[in-house]
């Protein structure tokens, strides 16, 4: 035990940094909004590694869906529609990580609650909108859509942080998107929305698992390690 475990602590860099780029996106100058943005997700990654070490499954997890998150964050930072479509590679490789993380972290509930669904409806609504400005990036696009419900539906399965981490995603995302590609969509604080959801969505999801891993090996306790094992058991 060390002082790290104390979560604000370990997650005030993160926080502090969050508030900052949040200001920056109105108060430049451009470069700074660059920088404290691919400050963000290393930052959480730390506040992760500080709460639960030593890292065990399902963390490694966790940090790879933050890492991949980091890539998208600094490929967009790009113009142009290459950089936009590494940009989106990159996160949809994070939610594959996230799906996975939520398929093997132990459940809140068996299966996603009726709810959820409406996050594919909502998905196909923004698609219809979408597809017919998208282009070239239609594919990708269709592609992400159905790997951002998926985590969000995986998501809806576990503690009330992380429905809440993957609700904030479709929001960000959806937010993102349609003021990308839909002629007309704009408003004065489209990317204090996009960033402001999409940092609560990093942040709630990594406080929900690291929250739920810390739970486990208290209930575990350092004399009865074999629950513990056995709840790493599904790691690879």
């Amino acid at each position: 035990m060390n002082r790290f475990r104390s979560p604000l602590i370990a997650f005030a860099p993160y926080l502090v940094v969050s508030a900052l780029h949040l200001v920056l996106l109105y108060l430049g100058p451009a470069w700074s909004v660059t920088a404290t943005k691919a400050l963000l997700m290393p930052l959480l990654a730390l506040a992760v590694v500080l709460l639960v070490r030593p890292l065990r499954a399902p963390v490694p997890l966790l940090l790879t869906g933050i890492a991949f998150s980091w890539g998208g964050d600094v490929l967009l930072s790009f113009p142009g529609d290459g950089w936009f479509a590494a940009g989106l590679c990159s996160f949809l490789l994070a939610h594959v990580a996230y799906i996975v993380l939520f398929l093997r972290m132990p459940r809140a509930r068996p299966r996603p609650p009726a709810w959820s669904y409406v996050y594919w409806a909502w998905m196909i609504v923004v698609l219809g909108l979408l597809l017919p400005h998208a282009g070239v990036l239609a594919a990708p696009i269709v592609l992400y859509a159905a790997a951002i419900g998926a985590m969000a539906m995986c998501a809806s399965m576990h503690g009330r942080w992380i429905v809440l981490g993957g609700a904030c995603f479709i929001v960000s995302d959806s937010v993102l998107a349609l003021g990308r590609f839909l002629p007309g969509y704009e408003f004065a604080a489209h990317d204090f929305v996009v960033m402001s959801t999409y940092l609560a969505a990093q942040g709630l999801i990594a406080w929900g698992v690291v929250a739920a891993t810390l739970s486990r090996r208290a209930a575990a306790g350092p004399s009865s390690p074999a629950p513990d094992r056995r709840a790493d058991a599904t790691a690879p």
